[in-house]
């Protein structure tokens, strides 16, 4: 299947798929999903550090285009991202400090240009035209958030998602079970203010390495899948980092040269996974790049595994 093909492509499924639990199925994810709207002249996240805070402040031109060549993980829109097959979005959330509005911005580092609502009105959009194509949006980090922006939030992703939303009491969580129910969004909140309403899922485990090489990635991530996968949904990520050294000591080097110079050996471990209910098999794997890198298809492909004989449980 073809990136181009790609934005149906749970409802063109085989039917033998159709039954199979959602967390069995292998699905591709965006890594810090609208990091390609960055801000760079917003300020600094909270959370940074007093020291880089300084540094950022004294030589602003020269860490602000590093900030933005490190932070930015993707560059195609939520919309392009949807229509090449990501379903889910890793969605970093948090409300400027001193903004006297309640509007919440994505965040890596920086703080995106546009809001969240805006950002997700366009993706309840998109479902409305694609009705068989489910989405995780898993929504963390909530930095600046006090529980009246939590509340305010949680009520507006209610009223844009409305019926749509899949509740925590869905007994069966498949294809044919989901388009039964008319229930396109599976939404994660990582909070325990969720926890008081039955329309926001637990935290979804991120498999992150924290590490700059494929390989240092992949001996992680089979050393996580050694130990057996978690119950529901989680992520193997693929996504590479790189220390501030690093960063210092190879300045013509940017996240997307990093990631692109390590895909091959990213991509044979890939085609080697299989999606399934077996303790070292796969659900959601995300990545960086997700749109000039073939990512999507070659994670929908894996699910063709599944129609083996003995393979579908």
């Amino acid at each position: 299947m073809e990136t181009g093909g790609c934005q149906d492509w749970m409802s063109a499924l085989p039917e033998e798929l159709w039954d199979i639990p959602l967390n069995n199925l292998a699905i591709p994810g965006s890594h810090d999903a609208m990091s390609y709207c960055l801000d760079i002249n917003s300020p600094l996240i909270p959370s940074e550090s007093d020291s880089f805070r300084l540094l950022d402040g004294l030589f602003y031109c020269f860490t602000r285009p590093a900030i933005f060549k490190w932070a930015t993980t993707q560059d195609k829109s939520i919309e392009e991202q949807l229509q090449m097959g990501i379903r889910y979005f890793d969605l970093r959330i948090a409300h400027k400090p001193k903004d006297l509005s309640s509007d919440l911005y994505f965040t890596h580092v920086i703080y995106t240009h546009l809001t969240v609502l805006e950002t997700l009105s366009s993706v309840a959009t998109w479902l409305e035209s694609h009705p068989k194509e489910i989405v995780i949006l898993a929504c963390s980090h909530f930095e600046g958030m006090d529980d009246s922006l939590h509340l305010l939030f949680i009520f507006s992703l209610k009223k844009l998602f409305g019926s749509k939303l899949c509740p925590q009491t869905e007994p069966v969580l498949s294809l044919r079970s989901l388009w039964a129910s008319g229930y396109q969004v599976i939404l994660s909140y990582d909070s325990q203010i969720a926890a008081k309403h039955q329309e926001l899922w637990p935290d979804i485990p991120y498999w992150w390495a924290n590490k700059r090489t494929a390989q240092e990635a992949i001996t992680y991530l089979n050393r996580k899948k050694a130990l057996g996968r978690p119950e529901g949904f989680f992520v193997a990520g693929l996504n590479l980092t790189a220390d501030r050294y690093f960063i210092t000591e190879n300045p013509k080097q940017s996240l997307r040269t990093l990631t692109f110079s390590n895909w091959e050996c990213l991509r044979e471990w890939v085609e080697r996974q299989t999606p399934g209910s077996g303790p070292q098999c796969l659900n959601i794997i995300a990545g960086d790049f997700v749109g000039p890198l073939p990512l999507c298809s070659l994670i929908i492909a894996l699910n063709q595994k599944l129609l083996q004989k003995n393979a579908i449980r």
